[in-house]
C-alpha cells in the first residue's frame, strides 16, 4: 500500500453507559491489562502507517491530553488534538478535522472498540473501488442495523431488511473514508450516519467488507468492558493480570478470573472470583465474586461474562495449556465437577483413569474419579478450581511464601518419586511405561524440527557433530537410574486450592525414567523463573528428603544425582521449546511464544556449563 493514509481517533464522548467508572475514568483510559484503550488504538493505527493522526477530546479532555503527553506513544509526532467546546458527534468530529483530512483518504478508528481486524485488509479493499466510504461490519445480531445489498454495499439503516436480497450487518467502528465524504458533512453537530445517508442519497458508493471472526468488543458498557478484558487475557493464554505497580498480595483466596490495575489495594482476607479492580480501586468487605471494583463502588457482572457462554446449564470449557483433551466445568446435584472428553484416538485415557485409581490408593494428591465412560472417552472428576502454581505466581510474593508452596510441591513429587515407585508392580498400565533412549532422542529431534528450523529457521550446522552429541546426552541420561517420573512436572499442572493445599494435574504421561527430569521441569521452569538461591535451598530440600527416606533401600549417590539432573535440565528445555514453537505455530496457540525467552535462556545456561564436552549445542545456541 503505497498511498498515504490518515487517521482519526474518535474519543470525546462522556461515557455514559460506563458510570459510575467514568466519572474518574474517561472512556478512552480504560484500562485492559494495563494499557488503555487508546494506547491501543493508537498502536493498531500506527502499523498502518499514517501520515497523520486526529484525536478528537471533550470529556475530561485534560486527564486524556496529558496522558498523551506523558506516555511513551508511538508516533506521537503524528498526532493534532481537536479540542471541542461542545460536542460534535462522530460527523461533526471529522467536519472540525476537515483540514487535516481533506488531503487523503482517512481511517477512522472509535476509541471504545476493542478489536484485532486487520485494518491492512480493509484499506486495500477500499482503496481498490471507487467508494466514497468502506464500512468494516460484522454478523452481531445484538448491534444488526446496516442493511447492505447483494452487491455489499450499504442502501440504509435498519433493525429490519426489506428488500428480498439484502442482509443485516453490524458496524465495527472502523471505517476508511475519501476526503470527498467530508462535502456530505454538514459545520457543527452531526453524526457519521447522517453523512452515510446523505452519501448514498446521492448515488455515492458505500462499500461493507464483512470481517467476521475476528477479536470484537465495543467497551462502551461495563459488561461489555469486561468481556473485552477477558477477552484480552484469553488471547494471552492468562485467567490472571497483575498490575506492575502492585508489589504484594497476600492472605487473599482467588479463583476464576482476576484483574488488578495499577494502584488497586487488597484488603487482607479478601476471597475474590472473576474480579476486575481498576486503578486506584479498593476492596470494600471481605468476598468479591463477578464484577467490577473502582474507588468506593462494585459493578456487579453476570457470570456468563467471564465464562463467555449465555446459558448457565451448558458446560462451561476451562484450561488453556497444550493438550487436546478438553474440559468442562459442570454441574451435578449443586455440585461443581470437571468433564473431560477425550477423542477416539487419545491413547492415554484409559491410562489416567487407571493412574487416578493408582495415586488416589496412594494418598497421592490428585483429583478424585467420580465416573469413567470407557465407551466414550469421557470421566468426570473432582473440580479443583482455576488456580494453577503458574497463576498462583502471578500475585506478587514473598520469598517466603514462594519457598513454602513450592516445598509443598516437592513433597508431592517425592510421593511420586518414593511411594509411587516402590507400588509400581500394582499398576499395570505403568509396566512398559519407559522413558528411555528413543523418548529422549525423539525430545532432542522435536527441538531441532519444531524450535531452530520451525521458529528461528536456522539449518543447525555440522550436523553429523551435533547429533553425535544429542547421542551421547540421551544415552548418558538413560543409564541413570530410573523410578517413576510425572514427565511434565511444571508450574501449570499443579493445582493451588484453598488452604494454599497442592494438587498434581495431567499426569497421564507419566513413565519410569530418571526422575531428575521431575526436578529439571519443576525447579528450572520456563513458566516462572525461580531465584537462584531459593532454588537452590529447594534442591536439597528435595534431595535431603529422598536420601532420607530411600537410604537403606537403594544406594544414592549426590554426584551421580546432579549429573543425572544436569543432562535432564538439557533434555527437559530443549522438548519444552519443541513444545512452545509447535504449539504456536502448528497448533496456533501463540501465546507460547512468550515463554520462549526464558526457555531458551535455561537452554543457553545450560550449554554454557556444558560447553567443553558439547560444543556443537553450545555453538547452536549462540546461533539461535
Amino acid at each position: 500500500m503505497n498511498e498515504p493514509i490518515n487517521c482519526f481517533i474518535l474519543s470525546a464522548g462522556f461515557g455514559e453507559r460506563l458510570k459510575p467508572i467514568t466519572d474518574n475514568i474517561p472512556k478512552p483510559l480504560m484500562p485492559i491489562l494495563g494499557k488503555p484503550a487508546l494506547q491501543y488504538v493508537i498502536e493498531r493505527v500506527s502499523a498502518i502507517p499514517p501520515k497523520k493522526i486526529g484525536i478528537n477530546l471533550h470529556y475530561k479532555k485534560e486527564i486524556i491530553a496529558d496522558w498523551l503527553s506523558s506516555a511513551n506513544i508511538l508516533d506521537s509526532h503524528k498526532i493534532t488534538l481537536f479540542y471541542e467546546e461542545k460536542l460534535l458527534g462522530t460527523g461533526g468530529a471529522l467536519k472540525n478535522a476537515e483540514n487535516l483530512l481533506k488531503d487523503n483518504h482517512f481511517l477512522v478508528y472509535n476509541s471504545d472498540i476493542f478489536s484485532d481486524i486487520d485494518l491492512q485488509k480493509l484499506i486495500k479493499y477500499h482503496l481498490s473501488g471507487d467508494n466514497i466510504a468502506t464500512l468494516a461490519v460484522h454478523d452481531c445480531p445484538e448491534f444488526n442495523s446496516l442493511e447492505i445489498d447483494e452487491k455489499g454495499f450499504l442502501i440504509g439503516i435498519s433493525k429490519k431488511k426489506s428488500p428480498p436480497l439484502s442482509k443485516l450487518y453490524a458496524f465495527i467502528g472502523i471505517a476508511i473514508y475519501s476526503p470527498d465524504f467530508l462535502n456530505f458533512l454538514p459545520e457543527g453537530f452531526s453524526s457519521a450516519v447522517l453523512g452515510w445517508i446523505n452519501a448514498i442519497s446521492s448515488g455515492a458508493k458505500i462499500a461493507c467488507l464483512v470481517l467476521d471472526g475476528y477479536i470484537w468488543s465495543d467497551i462502551g458498557t461495563p459488561s461489555a468492558y469486561a468481556a473485552a478484558v477477558i477477552r484480552g487475557l484469553k488471547s494471552e493464554g492468562e485467567i490472571v493480570y497483575i498490575h506492575p505497580s502492585i508489589k504484594y498480595i497476600n492472605n487473599i483466596e482467588f479463583d476464576g478470573h482476576l484483574v488488578v490495575e495499577k494502584n488497586s489495594i487488597i484488603e487482607k482476607g479478601a476471597y475474590l472470583k472473576n474480579c476486575i479492580l481498576l486503578p486506584d480501586s479498593y476492596t470494600v468487605g471481605t468476598k468479591h465474586e463477578n464484577c467490577i471494583i473502582g474507588n468506593g463502588f462494585s459493578i456487579p457482572l453476570d457470570e456468563c461474562i467471564f465464562s463467555g457462554l449465555t446459558k448457565t446449564d451448558i458446560p462451561i470449557s476451562i484450561g488453556q495449556g497444550g493438550s487436546e483433551r478438553q474440559y468442562f466445568r459442570i454441574k451435578k446435584e449443586n455440585k461443581s465437577l470437571v468433564l473431560m472428553q477425550t477423542s477416539h484416538k487419545d491413547p492415554d485415557f484409559k491410562r489416567q483413569i487407571e493412574l487416578t485409581r493408582f495415586f488416589c490408593g496412594l494418598n497421592i494428591p490428585v483429583p478424585q474419579l467420580i465416573e469413567a465412560d470407557y465407551n466414550n472417552l469421557n470421566a468426570v472428576f473432582e473440580d479443583l478450581g482455576d488456580i494453577s502454581l503458574y497463576t498462583w505466581l502471578k500475585l506478587p510474593r514473598t520469598e517466603e511464601d514462594i519457598e513454602s508452596i513450592y516445598k509443598k510441591v516437592i513433597d508431592c513429587l517425592l510421593l511420586i518419586h518414593i511411594k509411587a515407585t516402590r507400588h509400581i508392580s500394582e499398576c499395570h498400565v505403568l509396566k512398559e511405561r519407559i522413558f528411555d533412549y528413543d523418548h529422549l532422542r525423539w525430545e532432542s529431534d522435536y527441538f531441532i524440527e519444531r524450535f531452530v528450523i520451525g521458529i528461528r529457521n536456522i539449518q543447525p550446522r555440522d550436523n553429523d557433530a551435533l547429533f553425535k552429541e544429542l547421542h551421547e546426552i540421551a544415552f548418558e541420561a538413560n543409564s541413570f537410574k530410573k523410578g517413576l517420573m510425572h514427565r511434565d512436572f511444571q508450574s501449570q499442572n499443579i493445582m493451588v486450592t484453598q488452604g494454599r493445599a497442592v494438587r498434581i494435574i495431567d499426569y497421564q504421561g507419566a513413565r519410569i525414567g530418571p526422575q531428575a527430569y521431575d526436578v529439571a521441569s519443576i525447579l528450572w521452569d520456563p513458566y516462572y523463573r525461580l531465584n537462584d538461591i531459593v532454588r537452590d535451598r529447594l534442591l536439597t530440600y528435595y534431595t535431603t528428603k529422598l536420601f532420607e527416606n530411600i537410604s537403606g533401600e537403594i544406594d544414592f549417590s549426590l554426584d551421580e544425582f546432579n549429573r543425572s539432573l544436569m543432562l535432564c535440565r538439557l533434555q527437559r528445555h530443549m522438548q519444552a521449546l519443541g513444545a512452545y514453537g509447535f504449539l504456536s505455530k502448528v497448533k496456533g496457540k501463540r501465546f507460547f511464544l512468550k515463554h520462549i525467552p526464558e526457555g531458551l535462556r535455561l537452554l543457553k545456561e545450560d550449554a554454557f556449563f556444558l560447553k567443553y564436552e558439547y560444543p556443537a549445542l553450545y555453538n547452536l545456541t549462540l546461533m539461535i
